[in-house]
């Protein structure tokens, strides 16, 4: 398949694939947590394994990303596969409606997306050229916000109307999930070449070997831990009753769906950011909007607090997740970006699986507002690391065709 090709199949599949997204993410972002504690009043160390959930994809990527590579598969297939297997369990948690089936089929729904993650930035390094990969991936990622904040919003009031209804909820996201592995069976993609390494988790020796990626993964630890310790408060925060807030299904669904996947359509203006400027000098202005957010959303008194935290929320999103999903595009050697997203994915999934959990023990013990702070203070740090390459070092990129790695 020749290049334009495959940028204009991958194109349209990841448009239709988009459709599907907008509806699953608002499971891993709202839902099952509202589910869980509405529906199912469950304890702190379940939600906290609902939170933690797609930590569990990413810790397993490298071992996932060298099983694809030892055994030839396409990146496409194995994808479609495990976007299946996340359908499966959405509607095996419809139909049978206890809190521990409910905990389990989330878990193996979100860390089967997630564990994607990799081989898709693959896909993605082989099939869109470098100097549009941002454009073209920020276009998907509009559509997928408009669709979410769409359902965001019914699926609010599908769940004020009758809890109960959280089932039916259920089954849209299984057959959402369905209809995505379809597309994704269909993407162009190539056999991941061996990289030589030996036991699963090889992948990490790059982490030691290339510096510019070493000190990224140091600052994405510290950013991202102060971010996930957060992210599934935001719910907890508002939803639960014991922090003095208690908002409808509807009011917990605007302020974390709604408000930041409209503030999401920004995706466009940062994935033409990620194609032209400096990546330090970007990931170093996307933490610190993600710190105000956190104060804003945590110390601030509500509701201006909340408002202008979930404003600044979708800003972050917008361009974090154009830079969290494609940054290795600009460091890794062409036949290596799915063993770099490997290990950065696996980093996320390690801070993933305490910070969540952390978070929410500490807030049985910790106001919200000095969990706020510990956060911030994390960010901060994070940012800094990356400081001395905003000012002084450019991003490599890796430009040419596929096949042939050029760094700058």
């Amino acid at each position: 398949m020749r290049s334009s090709d495959a940028e204009r199949t991958t194109f349209r599949l990841d448009c239709q694939r988009a459709v599907a997204n907008g509806v699953m993410e608002t499971a891993a972002s709202t839902f099952l947590l509202l589910i869980a504690v509405r529906y199912f009043h469950a304890g702190s160390s379940a939600k906290g394994w609902i939170a933690a959930a797609s930590s569990l994809g990413f810790v397993a990527t490298p071992a996932l990303v060298n099983l694809v590579t030892r055994m030839g598969i396409l990146p496409a297939r194995a994808a479609a596969v495990l976007t299946l297997a996340a359908g499966v369990a959405y509607c095996f948690a419809a139909m049978v409606p206890e809190l521990h089936v409910f905990v389990a089929c989330a878990m193996v729904a979100t860390a089967a997306a997630s564990a994607c993650v990799p081989l898709f930035t693959q896909m993605y390094r082989d099939n869109y050229p470098e100097a549009d990969r941002g454009r073209l991936f920020s276009r998907a990622v509009t559509i997928r916000v408009l669709v979410s904040a769409g359902f965001g919003w019914a699926a609010g009031r599908l769940l004020e109307a009758d809890i109960g209804r959280a089932r039916l909820l259920l089954l849209i996201f299984g057959g959402a999930s369905l209809f995505a592995a379809t597309a994704i069976a269909r993407y162009p993609s190539r056999a991941i070449a061996p990289d030589g390494g030996g036991h699963p988790f090889s992948a990490l020796r790059f982490a030691f070997h290339d510096r510019q990626f070493g000190l990224m993964l140091v600052s994405w630890m510290l950013v991202g831990f102060g971010n996930l310790m957060m992210f599934p408060l935001r719910v907890e925060y508002i939803a639960n009753a014991r922090y003095g807030i208690a908002l409808s299904a509807t009011a917990v669904a605007l302020l974390t769906g709604v408000i930041p996947s409209i503030i999401r359509l920004s995706s466009s203006i940062w994935g033409s950011l990620f194609d032209r400027i400096n990546f330090f000098l970007l990931r170093a202005a996307l933490d610190v909007v993600s710190l105000v957010s956190i104060a804003c959303y945590f110390i601030m008194a509500p509701p201006v607090g909340l408002v202008w935290g979930s404003i600044l929320f979708g800003m972050t999103m917008a361009g974090g997740e154009i830079s969290w999903s494609l940054w290795v595009t600009k460091l890794a050697p062409p036949d290596r970006v799915a063993d770099y997203m490997a290990v950065h994915t696996f980093m996320t999934g390690a801070r993933g699986l305490v910070a969540p959990l952390l978070a929410f023990q500490l807030a049985e013990h910790l106001p919200i507002p000095t969990l706020g702070w510990i956060a911030v203070g994390f960010v901060f740090l994070g940012t800094l690391a990356i400081i001395p390459e905003v000012r002084f070092a450019p991003a490599r990129r890796h430009a040419a065709p596929m096949g042939q790695g050029v760094a700058e």
